[in-house]
């Protein structure tokens, strides 16, 4: 194993560039699981389990709440579950400390923040189905999120019987509307212009690395997230000095024959793998 972790730190020594795709796999290994009816879950969220009767964080982040308090109640707790610590995961700052010193760019379906609380700054950052620390008015009369911190703090420290006060709910300051979570839970979700820069960023920082020695490092990229894995699949497959460095688990870490050549997948838990990596740099 170790020959095989030399060659993918040989790679990224000697890239150009680094595209970083990552999915609920990394999330799951830094301890965050939202497909999970996990102990983690049903502590911070089993009253709502038994009150509504869903069995993990996604099914509650899409869930018709019957009132803005009660929808209020879970997205703010969702909030304080995934940033309870206030700091990055081991997992997350292994990722950093093994591509801060090389130009890189982030692509992420995960809103749980961790990428910005690790250092990675948000101009290489584009977090496709937004973060769960920003606001937007649901109705989207605007183009424009703000940062929800201490808003959603308030509300998950001011929670009873799974509602939190009704003079704690946000209020779009444009139209008066309600507002949710900037993440796609559903056809509100803005893509306005902060999210149309992110986006083009990321087209930005492929087109300059056309020709040149690309690494495309895909951490915990299920086969379902094509939104990541079928770019980074194809990238590799066209760009001749491309190099598709996979990190999952079991049948997770799939390769087409098609790049089979270019391509390098480690089957283990992903937090061990870069932490590894981290090490033997």
């Amino acid at each position: 194993m170790e020959k095989k972790y030399q060659e993918v730190l040989s790679k990224i020594k000697q890239a150009d560039s680094i595209l970083i795709g990552a999915s609920n796999g990394l999330a799951i290994s830094g301890g965050i699981h939202i497909f999970a009816e996990n102990a983690d879950f049903i502590e911070q969220f089993g009253d709502f389990c038994e009150k509504y009767g869903f069995r993990n964080i996604v099914q509650g982040a899409f869930y018709p709440y019957p009132s803005e308090e009660e929808k209020w109640a879970f997205f703010s707790r969702m909030y304080a579950y995934f940033l309870k610590n206030k700091e990055a995961s081991p997992v997350m700052k292994d990722l950093y400390e093994l591509v801060k010193d090389k130009n890189y760019h982030v692509v992420t379906s995960n809103t749980d923040s961790h990428f910005t609380l690790a250092g990675f700054p948000n101009e290489r950052l584009f977090e496709i189905e937004g973060n769960s620390r920003y606001l937007q008015c649901s109705s989207g009369c605007h183009d424009q999120i703000y940062q929800g911190d201490e808003i959603l703090s308030d509300m998950a420290r001011n929670q009873e019987d799974g509602r939190v006060p009704s003079q704690l709910i946000p209020k779009c300051p444009k139209c008066g509307g309600p507002m949710q979570v900037h993440v796609e839970v559903d056809r509100n979700f803005l893509k306005g212009e902060e999210w149309q820069m992110s986006f083009q960023a990321y087209k930005d920082f492929i087109e300059k690395a056309h020709g040149k020695k690309l690494v495309l490092l895909e951490l915990g990229v299920g086969a379902r997230n094509q939104l990541i894995k079928a770019p980074f699949m194809n990238m590799t497959n066209q760009e001749e000095n491309a190099t598709y460095i996979t990190l999952n688990m079991g049948s997770e870490v799939y390769i087409p024959e098609e790049i089979a050549a270019k391509s390098i997948g480690i089957d283990g838990n992903i937090a061990e793998v870069l932490h590894q990596l981290v090490q033997l740099k």
